[in-house]
């Protein structure tokens, strides 16, 4: 096998890695209409799960990300994918509040070591082509959260709570998976030095620190508008669909799967159009694009809220591979902690939005936060306030 022809396969690979631990995540928020009712929570309580599952994510993938650059671990993916099967099978057995909790911190702790780490392959197995790579990337794991809620509705929902332990075959796949990426990757390690290859290309933006610091600040503005609205989506559309139109649980799930499967197909286009046009416009298009949707979207019926979720789910999700790249090329050389840090930023974004959005709903009513979170894409004007970065291919 040629070089280029194994990068590509591990490209394929950690995707595939990336889907296996995002349907395990995707786990929890679809299982929230089920244990909200066989324990009682309140919406404030699924908020904390949320919260403590994308918190324990978000504050450990800088330091996973900055202690990678500097030590690279190659089979640190394996002790990710561990800990998520750990978090799954106490997940199957907990009877409490609190043991959601602990499981789902386990889970996260799983997904803190994933993302920066295999970023980082994704990126060495680029052939310079790093916005596709990040989406090829990412679009793993926006399939393994559209298939969560799928395999939920026909798993767990019929057969209860405890089949969540049939989650745990693919989880030992994954880990057998991430074993092979591992041993690419120290192979690397041994040929090009520290965490490069020869597909690592790194830009020189020519900007200054105070140029870097607004494109830092305006990349965490549309991080904020982009993860609470899709915060709102992911963990309150399935009540939203029962309380407004008054479909089955298994129904909700399956309008849930077209939201996430439509961020999957936007990921892969930003990707592209990112590559050959610049990240600066499909961050423009992606943000603030999607906005006429959003606004739309909590006055429709039922027909028209489903497109809508699709429309909007495909436009906004464009920008993510985008924003971490252009991260990126502000800051050379740091790969692993700008990913740690905007993937923990995303997780930890989408758990605080979604505790404040189960408070308000338990306050006013779930479709009254659908109404007030349709103005976050209007936060997308800021992307004006980017300066433009060369890109070298």
């Amino acid at each position: 096998m040629t070089r280029n022809k194994a990068a590509i396969s591990v490209l394929l690979m950690v995707s595939l890695g990336h889907l296996l631990n995002d349907m395990f995540q995707a786990v929890i928020p679809a299982i929230y209409p089920m244990i909200k009712e066989t324990l009682g929570l309140s919406f404030i309580q699924i908020g904390a799960i949320t919260l403590t599952n994308q918190v324990t994510s978000s504050l450990l993938q800088p330091m996973v990300g900055y202690f990678s650059d500097k030590h690279p671990r190659p089979y640190g993916l394996v002790v990710g994918m561990c800990f998520t099967l750990t978090g799954l099978l106490l997940l199957s057995l907990a009877d409490s509040f609190m043991l959601v909790l602990l499981s789902v911190s386990f889970v996260g702790v799983g997904s803190s070591v994933l993302h920066p780490e295999s970023s980082k392959v994704a990126r060495m197995a680029s052939g310079g082509a790093k916005g596709m790579a990040q989406s090829i990337f990412q679009i793993g794991g926006n399939v393994g959260r559209a298939f969560g809620p799928v395999a939920v509705a026909l798993l767990v929902v019929p057969h209860g709570q405890g089949s969540i332990r049939w989650f745990a075959m693919p989880a030992i796949v994954a880990i057998w998976l991430l074993s092979r990426i591992g041993r690419w990757y120290k192979k690397q390690l041994s040929l090009y030095g520290r965490g490069k290859s020869k597909y690592d290309i790194e830009n020189d933006s020519h900007l200054s620190k105070r140029q870097i610091g607004v494109a830092l600040t305006v990349l965490l503005v549309l991080m904020f508008s982009k993860d609470f609205y899709t915060a709102n989506i992911q963990s309150y559309l399935t009540f939203y669909m029962i309380d407004k139109f008054g479909l089955t649980v298994t129904a909700s799930q399956y309008v849930l799967f077209a939201f996430l499967v439509s961020t999957a197909v936007g990921l892969l286009i930003g990707g592209e159009l990112g590559d050959r046009y610049g990240r600066k416009y499909v961050i423009w298009v992606s943000i603030l694009g999607s906005s006429p949707f959003a606004l739309l979207l909590p006055y429709c019926d039922l027909a028209w809220t489903i497109v809508l979720a699709i429309l909007v789910g495909m436009v906004m999700s464009s920008a993510m591979s985008a924003i971490l790249v252009y991260a990126t090329e502000l800051l050379p050389g740091n790969v692993g902690m700008i990913s740690g840090a905007f993937f923990g930023l995303s997780f930890g974004l989408g758990g605080i939005g979604s505790a404040i959005f189960g408070w308000l709903a338990d306050l006013y009513g779930i479709q009254r936060v659908f109404q007030l979170t349709a103005f976050l894409p209007l936060l997308g004007i800021v992307t004006y306030f980017l300066p433009n970065i060369k890109e070298n291919d």
